[in-house]
């Protein structure tokens, strides 16, 4: 069970950087993604990053 946890959860930090980079417009890639300068994908990034920060720790903290 402790490499599916950590492999989420390493996807979903990765994801949520992505998110927070294109709702911020420091990322505008792919250049016709609704999500660039939006604040409210910036939140959602950081949340999704938060939620992958918490099940990487578990997955490693697990024998």
């Amino acid at each position: 069970m402790r490499a599916p946890l950590l492999t989420l959860g390493i996807l979903s930090i990765l994801v949520g950087m992505l998110w927070i980079g294109q709702g911020t417009g420091v990322v505008p890639w792919p250049r016709s993604s609704f999500m660039i300068n939006q604040m409210p994908w910036a939140y959602y990034g950081a949340a999704l990053a938060a939620i992958g920060i918490g099940l990487t720790g578990y997955a490693l903290s697990r024998p």
